[in-house]
Formats: structure tokens, C-alpha cells, sequence
């Protein structure tokens, strides 16, 4: 381990919300299934605490909803909400790309290659599905990042975490991975190149075609 290597310590709860968000996003959760306490407290061998901590944080992620007698239960697949998320995304992801643009440096395009490198290689390995999303956000990051709005990103991070589980419906489902690798890359040549209006209007296509491709696919399981 490299002496620069942080030891990062989590709580039960961290690992809880880590736990539960995987099996939410990744669908071995179904969405509308009950998420009873007791019962994930003795699966995953903790106080029934850390559970109640970890869906009240996956709650304001938009991945568990509280119901009056009925409890805590996974968000249903929605058409509504895909358009919503995916339009927001839209509309701030483009304008952060915007501002970012001109002040991108050689050590962010640098980094965003090596995160698009792993993301490609993931990509092709069956059990590192739990990876993209979290991949993707880095890439996209390396690239809004010089736009030096701190708070706007926290808001894309928070709107990719509730676009995710959609997102890999349509990459496993719909094809969606060799258009993804390839406007990625494009998106990347043109950040370089500092074409600004070729860039923006690349991501703002990259992803309205997935929120389309995305609701067919939820149209057809919620049918």
C-alpha cells in the first residue's frame, strides 16, 4: 500500500447504505419490494439502528420512498421520472460543460482518458457491472470539474445516483454500450479541441437518446 493510500474507516451505517443501494440499483431488490428493518438487520448481522440511518440517507437519494402503514419500500420504475432526471441532467451537465471547457487543463483530459480506459475495460467484464456508474461519473467529473462549481456538481452526483439503476437497464438491456463508448470518446476529442458547441450538443444528445432508449425499457416493465 502507498504511504499517500488513505485508510478509509465506515460505519455500519456507510456500509449498510452501500449494501442496500447495490442490491436496489443492480435489481436484486425489486422496485416496490417492502425493505422490513428487522429482517435486513438479521441478514446483514447489525442493530436494527443502522438499517433505519441507511434507508432514511437511501431516501433522500430517491432509491427507497416512506409510506404511511406501510414502511419503507424500493422506488417503483418510472417513465415520469426518467424524463424528469434525464432532462435536468441535460440542461446542467451541458451548462456545466460549458463553463468548464475553457478552463479544462492537459491533467484533466489526462485524467479523464484513464478513467475512460477503465470504464471501457469494465465494460467487458460480466461482474463489474456495480463499477460503471460509478466510473462514469468519474469521467464526466474529470471534465465538469474546471468549471469550478462545486455545488452544481454535488447536484449532478446526486442526479446520476438516482439515474443509475435506469442507466444500466439501458447498457444491459438496450444495447447502449457501444454508442456510450463512442460518444464518450468523441465527447473527449471535442473538450480537446476546445469545440465547445460540438461538445455540448454531443452530451446533450448522449443523454436524451438514453432517457428514450431508458423508457421504452420501463414502458415495457411496467405494462
Amino acid at each position: 500500500m502507498s504511504r499517500s493510500t488513505p485508510i478509509i474507516h465506515k460505519t455500519r451505517t456507510q456500509v449498510v447504505v452501500e449494501v442496500l443501494r447495490e442490491k436496489i440499483l443492480s435489481g436484486d431488490i425489486a422496485a416496490g419490494e417492502p425493505l422490513r428493518q428487522s429482517a435486513l438487520a438479521d441478514e446483514l448481522n447489525v442493530s436494527r439502528i443502522p438499517v433505519r440511518e441507511a434507508l432514511l440517507q437511501l431516501e433522500a437519494e430517491g432509491l427507497v420512498k416512506f409510506e404511511p402503514h406501510k414502511g419503507a419500500t424500493a422506488t417503483k420504475l418510472s417513465v415520469e421520472q426518467v424524463t424528469e432526471l434525464f432532462e435536468l441532467r441535460a440542461l446542467i451537465e451541458t451548462d456545466l460543460l460549458a463553463k468548464a471547457i475553457p478552463n479544462l487543463r492537459d491533467e484533466h483530459l489526462l485524467q479523464a482518458e484513464k478513467v475512460l480506459d477503465e470504464l471501457e475495460s469494465a465494460f467487458k467484464q460480466e461482474d463489474a457491472v456495480a463499477s460503471w456508474s460509478e466510473l462514469n461519473t468519474q469521467f464526466h467529473t474529470c471534465l465538469y470539474q474546471a468549471a469550478e462549481r462545486p455545488h452544481t456538481l454535488d447536484v449532478v452526483h446526486g442526479l446520476n445516483t438516482n439515474c443509475d439503476r435506469y442507466i444500466r437497464l439501458q447498457l444491459l438491456l438496450a444495447g447502449g454500450i457501444p454508442r456510450a463508448e463512442q460518444d464518450h470518446r468523441d465527447l473527449l476529442a471535442y473538450c480537446r479541441n476546445k469545440d465547445t458547441d460540438k461538445a455540448i450538443e454531443l452530451l446533450r444528445a448522449h443523454i436524451l437518446h438514453a432517457a428514450e432508449a431508458i423508457r421504452e425499457l420501463v414502458a415495457q416493465q411496467v405494462e
